[in-house]
């Protein structure tokens, strides 16, 4: 096959892409814009390989799209293209608006075009994978809520078929996006799956995420900070096995189908700081407990109390589970981020992008 993956040197679709050329005979047309979260250094290890090729295009460019279809003529599209972070959306959201909606209507209209050039075969066998987040139900009731309530409503998670309900300007835009290729599945026939993550961490992780953040700051001496009372809930998946899930999904996954991807992980954002802190205490013991740099700041604007999907569905029809427990894959992110202190060094001081990064 021959996949165009949008966002592909962005975190998830860094790891996506190295998957791919790593792991499978496939080839890759990585089609990025490259803002300030899409770093090519995550790619150095696969750059050179003559199934790889890069595009540095913005998808809201609907002239460059057509020209990258037309010269590459790939067999699916991967779309992990997006602005992704909270913080950002709730102090900026146009980038939000423009990138994941508007940008993601560029992209189905430019498909569709060019898979109405396609012999009918090509048509049958081709798919479009929009990769979402579980942030687009909201959220699920915390176990502080719950005194008196079932059993069953403790255990919620969300499946495949939970109602949306978005919090954030993010998550309100990643949902549209989804309706958005929904629609031109049920419209236009566009052989189309959605999958929606769970939080993902991992190795090449941009420092404005949580885990990443604390593990640099711990490093540093900084403060660790964390929202409210640090009892938010979340369900990690480690990146890797990410990856694999979305292949599987877009080699075999069955059209019209959403698949919730998750890493049976259910965490509360303290327990995750405390976790990174005591693994970093044996790794890189110093005079005082890494804990006591911990810090607790104003919680977010409309912040969800708890994240977990059920990722059965995936499982029971693609054979897929995560390979790591959270235990194992943050101690591997830990380890990566020690050894690979150039790559944090380029982030951190912009010059992976010849610039500041001004955060």
């Amino acid at each position: 096959m021959k996949i165009l993956v949008t966002g592909g040197a962005g975190f998830i679709g860094s790891a996506v892409v190295r998957h791919i050329i790593n792991s499978t005979q496939d080839s890759v047309i990585n089609v990025d814009k490259l803002t300030y979260a899409g770093n090519l250094e995550s790619l150095a290890s696969i750059a050179s390989s003559d199934r790889y090729v890069f595009e540095q295009v913005d998808i809201c460019d609907r002239a460059e799209l057509d020209r990258v279809f037309k010269q590459h003529q790939p067999n699916a599209v991967m779309h992990l293209a997006a602005e992704s972070h909270v913080d950002r959306s709730i102090t900026g959201s146009s980038d939000f608006i423009q990138t994941n909606i508007v940008g993601t209507y560029m992209l189905l209209e430019a498909t569709r075009e060019y898979w109405n050039t396609l012999s009918s075969d090509a048509k049958q066998a081709f798919r479009f994978h929009h990769i979402s987040t579980d942030e687009v139900f909201g959220d699920l009731p915390h176990p502080d809520e719950l005194q008196g309530h079932s059993t069953n409503e403790a255990l919620a998670l969300f499946t495949e078929n939970t109602a949306y309900a978005p919090s954030s300007p993010y998550s309100a835009s990643k949902a549209s996006s989804d309706h958005l290729v929904r629609a031109w599945l049920r419209t236009y026939g566009l052989p189309t799956v959605v999958t929606n993550c769970s939080n993902n961490y991992g190795p090449y992780h941009f420092p404005e995420k949580l885990i990443p953040l604390v593990i640099l700051n711990a490093l540093e001496g900084k403060q660790l900070p964390i929202y409210g009372k640090g009892d938010q809930i979340r369900d990690w998946l480690y990146v890797e096995d990410h990856a694999r899930a979305l292949y599987k999904v877009v080699t075999s996954g069955k059209v019209g189908e959403t698949y919730n991807i998750g890493g049976h992980n259910e965490k509360q954002n303290l327990e995750v700081v405390q976790t990174i802190c005591t693994i970093l205490d044996a790794l890189v013991p110093k005079d005082t407990p890494y804990a006591e740099q911990i810090t607790y700041v104003t919680d977010r604007p409309g912040h969800d109390r708890r994240y977990a999907v059920d990722a059965s569905k995936i499982s029971n029809e693609l054979n897929w589970q995560p390979q790591e427990t959270f235990e194992t894959g943050l101690r591997k992110t830990i380890e990566w981020y020690l050894t690979n202190q150039d790559w944090c060094q380029h982030v951190q001081d912009g010059t992976y992008k010849g610039e500041p990064l001004g955060i």
